[in-house]
């Protein structure tokens, strides 16, 4: 019985059995690489995901227009306004169907983290966080905790006043903005990120964490539709 016990302490846990440990780093397919920073006992990327390719080798679709990526049901990725610099500072918005891609979006031994594994790692960064609310803020404070501390013009950085930003965490969280489901705009670049869970909340819409530079530094727990472009983080095995 203690070993069945055991078993599902492990998958409550999540993001933790694999050989790298913090301060190493993993390579996805494409060669980008990715430091490892480790909260609570879970273990994630540093950066944004940048890979273009599936774990298999197959290339995942992007160029797609405006009319398509509304479109789509298909895994898709945006460089945001197309510009190769921001590929560079904030890796590439994926839609939802290649976060659940059966090919596989991180490398071996990661996996995009489930809506349960976010909320481990928010209670992590503030034990008081109400990861139980629905489309709500969950913690005033965990935001702060995972964004980075850079501000505008700092390339990368985030708008002024990065309320609350200490990037205690590690975590290093970055303004990459979104690709809209509806028109396929870009919008929010250097004032919000966006990540998606492997999740569904309901319906077409999926859970994803946003965080703002502008007047608090909270963590945002919504419900999004499938064909937005969010950024994603790997979560260990």
């Amino acid at each position: 019985m203690k070993y069945a016990f055991l078993l599902l302490a492990l998958i409550f846990a999540g993001c933790g059995e694999s050989s790298t440990n913090e301060g190493e780093s993993v390579r996805d397919i494409d060669g980008n690489e990715y430091e490892i920073v480790k909260i609570g006992s879970q273990y994630w990327f540093k950066s944004n995901l940048k890979v273009s390719k599936y774990r298999n080798g197959e290339s995942i679709p992007t160029g797609l227009n405006k009319s398509a990526w509304k479109r789509t049901t298909d895994g898709a990725y945006a460089v945001y306004e197309d510009e190769q610099k921001n590929d560079s500072l904030y890796g590439k918005l994926y839609n939802y169907y290649a976060v659940t891609d059966s090919r596989g979006l991180c490398p071996t031994g990661w996996h995009v983290p489930s809506d349960g594994e976010w909320n481990i790692m928010v209670k992590n960064l503030d034990p008081d966080a109400d990861t139980a609310c629905s489309e709500c803020e969950q913690s005033s404070i965990a935001g702060g905790a995972l964004k980075s501390t850079a501000t505008q013009p700092t390339l990368g950085g985030w708008d002024s006043p990065n309320e609350g930003a200490t990037n205690s965490s590690g975590f290093t969280a970055l303004p990459g903005g979104l690709r809209l489901d509806d028109g396929g705009y870009f919008n929010t670049v250097a004032s919000n990120g966006y990540w998606w869970s492997s999740s569904v909340s309901s319906g077409s819409n999926a859970w994803s964490r946003d965080l703002s530079s502008y007047g608090y530094s909270g963590i945002l727990r919504y419900g999004y539709n499938r064909t937005y472009g969010f950024s994603v983080r790997c979560c260990r095995d």
